[in-house]
């Protein structure tokens, strides 16, 4: 008996060690995409919102393609800040839309998608959140007349940023769907962790995210 469980856990290791190396690759793409975003001058407005965050969320690759019938995706981590000024480990998310109409492209863009609100935070740890789907939630891009020290980036729960290449030239998250992955966080973190208590309750630790949350703290400090 004791020789099948240990084939059994011999059998699922390398299962584990595969599902950490995901968790752990869009942890450092979204470092990458980051620096991508606002380490340059175009990114200062996003820079600016940034620093007054309550929470971040970055999607390093969200690819969408269409033709008459489109869809995006991509995988997200979400940050956030404590009283002190620190930013938690990373929690999981992926993201879908569909659309149907006229129109035909392909598209690759980094997002950074910035909650100033508590309000904003706690909708967005639902274990799904769908962008326009709640009329309570105030959303704004920056380069739609918001800039960082604006004042409809002040008014709005969350401010969204994006650097995009390809055919459609611009990027909308109306209807994308948020969709929390217990899975991943599981994966990463080696138990069962809701995203709540990895970014407000702090109830997780991975010496891997420690670049993301250095250059958070770069580039978010107020």
């Amino acid at each position: 008996m004791k020789h099948v469980i240990l084939a059994a856990l011999l059998a699922l290791a390398p299962i584990a060690a595969w599902a950490d190396d995901q968790q752990q690759a869009l942890v450092d793409r979204s470092t990458l995409a980051l620096q991508d975003m606002l380490g340059d001058a175009n990114g200062r407005d996003a820079m600016g919102v940034l620093k007054r965050a309550r929470a971040a969320m970055i999607c390093p690759r969200v690819f969408r393609a269409a033709f008459i019938i489109g869809g995006d995706g991509g995988g997200c981590v979400l940050v956030a800040r404590d009283g002190g000024g620190s930013w938690s480990a990373p929690a999981f998310y992926g993201m879908g839309s569909g659309s149907i109409g006229l129109q035909i492209g392909i598209q690759d863009a980094e997002v950074l998608i910035m909650i100033l609100t508590d309000k904003g935070l706690t909708a967005m740890m639902d274990d799904q959140f769908k962008f326009g789907g709640d009329a309570s939630i105030a959303f704004t891009v920056v380069g739609a007349g918001i800039q960082g020290g604006s004042t409809g980036a002040f008014d709005a729960d969350i401010v969204g940023y994006s650097r995009t290449r390809g055919l459609f030239g611009g990027i909308s998250l109306q209807g994308s769907l948020m969709s929390s992955r217990s899975d991943w966080n599981r994966a990463y973190y080696g138990r069962d962790l809701a995203a709540r208590q990895i970014v407000v309750d702090a109830a997780a630790n991975n010496t891997g995210a420690d670049p993301l949350r250095a250059a958070l703290t770069r580039f978010g400090h107020p």
